[in-house]
């Protein structure tokens, strides 16, 4: 899964360049995500996020793997998102979705990152909104603000690899199918790995140790816990097809090994 999905034309932000750009949230300001079924988690949300959505790992056979929060059950469809582009209340908006139309690109070192900016989103504009740039050209609190998230987003996302190299490592991965039936026409999610508790379970004194004083224990059974939220994406979907002549759908998980 890709860091850039939602970006059009992302640029390095520029002094000279973006001095008197401001941006001004859009009403349908959301409206970017609709077209993606997942988003990029840092396990420093999980606690959080694990109260609407399914939390998963997702990679091929071997690795690498990363976490995402599950936000539709279907190809291109983000069932918090409404049609006109709002995110579902009273919901855990992820941080890789806050922090657009800004993002950090560059390598994996912190020193060579550059703040980049998506000139094509519609909320950018040289009248209204939150100044980037102050007068002389220094950077405004508002962005000094966005740096400090970006960074600390970057620096979560590094250790939540970590995390999932590691339970990798210790073998306590399985994949996990879902597949979605509806009016007789079956669809499935797939790529999807899950902690198996047996296998976690079994694991020696020194490794257990080792994920509880790291803090992995607690993100695994948070991981563990909002599997049940597939569940309610299933109802979410249901509701959003409601004018369709439909049932509701049938969700499975099945473990496969």
């Amino acid at each position: 899964m890709t860091t850039m999905i939602f970006y059009e034309r992302a640029v390095a932000l520029n002094r000279e360049r973006h001095q008197n750009l401001k941006i001004q949230l859009k009403p349908d300001h959301f409206s970017f995500a609709t077209k993606t079924n997942s988003v990029l988690l840092a396990g420093s949300e999980f606690v959080e996020a694990a109260r609407d959505y399914p939390i998963v790992f997702v990679g091929k056979e071997g690795g690498p793997f990363t976490l995402a929060a599950l936000v539709g059950l279907g190809d291109k469809e983000n069932l918090m998102v409404s049609d006109a582009g709002n995110w579902e209340t009273s919901t855990y908006i992820p941080a890789f979705i806050r922090r657009y139309p800004f993002v950090l690109a560059g390598t994996d070192d912190a020193e060579s990152l550059t703040v980049c900016v998506d000139e094509a989103y519609s909320g950018l504009n040289d009248d209204q909104g939150q100044a980037l740039f102050a007068a002389e050209g220094s950077q405004t609190d508002y962005l000094t603000n966005v740096i400090e998230f970006l960074r600390l987003f970057h620096s979560e996302m590094k250790r939540t690899s970590q995390f999932a190299a590691r339970l990798a490592e210790l073998g306590v991965l399985t994949s996990k199918v879902i597949t979605i039936e509806r009016d007789g026409k079956k669809q499935t999610l797939e790529g999807l790995w899950v902690v198996d508790e047996a296998k976690l379970n079994a694991l020696d004194d020194a490794s257990t140790l080792e994920l509880v004083r790291s803090g992995y224990m607690g993100w695994i059974y948070a991981h563990l816990l909002s599997l049940s939220n597939v569940a309610r994406l299933a109802r979410r979907l249901d509701a959003r097809r409601a004018d369709a002549p439909a049932i509701m759908p049938a969700v499975t998980s099945d473990v496969v090994h």
